[in-house]
């Protein structure tokens, strides 16, 4: 027997029950897998997709968990930190078992080592399809001068827009094609998950939503405001607004993602008092 073991299950409560704690002793770097665990324990295991979620922890001899992993189809595989050598062992234990996976994301080294070890063990062909870096809160800065406009938590009349705004979101960012924005909107609007930014006169101009508090991260996503509307600060004004509020209702880590290949978005985040935690990266897999 190997002296590290990589478990795999499709039991959500066996999953937690082994990983949790390994989970929430890094919740900044584990604040994926710790969102989707939560969302599939409070709305289903089939809340992303018809298909089966896989989970998986790699432990050590003594017990110690030492990684671990979460897919949920139709998305790609996501993946804690792993060396090469663990990376290996993992590729060539999902390779047997047959799974196959639109992509990979992961810390930057971990997401590459395992990308080549899948190409190694499968022949399937791995590109980098996105960059990403992870930011935490440390002191907020709301942007000035402040844009006009106020801030209002999403209702359900607000459903609509939501679901048409979510689709325009995904398209833009390359997520999530054909996904069914129904069951996202609905357990946003059940916590008060999203707020926009409106206008005076209660047009809607941009939004930002906040997942639920779980291991003391809340992380800010999505951020979007239509084309038409962009460049006037109101996606400045609503992320501060969002983190604002996630602060005061007693987050210890506010955290969001940006794509490293929008210049924009990253010094903006920055100015609203946002810090580098670490780089992460999503690798796609040809057929």
């Amino acid at each position: 027997m190997r002296p590290e073991t990589w478990q795999l299950t499709d039991d959500l409560d066996d999953f937690l029950a082994r990983a949790g704690g390994f989970l929430r002793s890094r919740p900044a770097p584990h604040t994926v897998p710790l969102t989707v665990t939560d969302t599939l324990r409070r709305h289903g295991l089939h809340y992303y997709g018809r298909g089966a979620p896989l989970f998986g922890t790699l432990t050590a001899a003594d017990g110690t968990v030492l990684a671990a992993l979460t897919h949920t189809p139709p998305h790609g595989l996501c993946l804690t930190a792993v060396t090469p050598e663990q990376a290996e062992a993992l590729a060539e234990r999902l390779a047997g078992l047959g799974h196959r996976f639109p992509e990979v994301s992961a810390e930057r080294d971990s997401a590459a080592a395992f990308a080549a070890a899948w190409r190694r063990r499968t022949g399937r062909e791995a590109t980098v399809h996105r960059r990403q870096r992870l930011y935490r809160l440390g002191e907020l800065t709301p942007p000035e001068p402040a844009s006009e406009g106020r801030p209002r938590i999403a209702g359900a009349a607000d459903r609509e827009l939501l679901l048409r705004w979510f689709g325009e979101f995904a398209q833009a960012v390359g997520e999530g094609a054909g996904r069914d924005a129904g069951p996202w909107a609905d357990a946003r609007l059940s916590y008060g998950g999203i707020t926009l930014w409106e206008a005076a006169d209660g047009t809607p101009l941009a939004m930002a939503g906040a997942t639920r508090e779980i291991a003391g991260q809340v992380r800010v996503a999505p951020v979007y405001t239509p084309a038409a509307l962009r460049g006037r600060g109101y996606a400045g004004a609503v992320t501060a607004e969002v983190s604002r509020a996630a602060r005061a209702a007693g987050a210890a880590e506010v955290l969001l993602f940006t794509d490293l290949a929008n210049p924009t978005s990253n010094a903006l985040y920055q100015r609203l008092g946002y810090r580098e935690v670490a780089d992460f990266a999503v690798w796609a897999f040809g057929d």
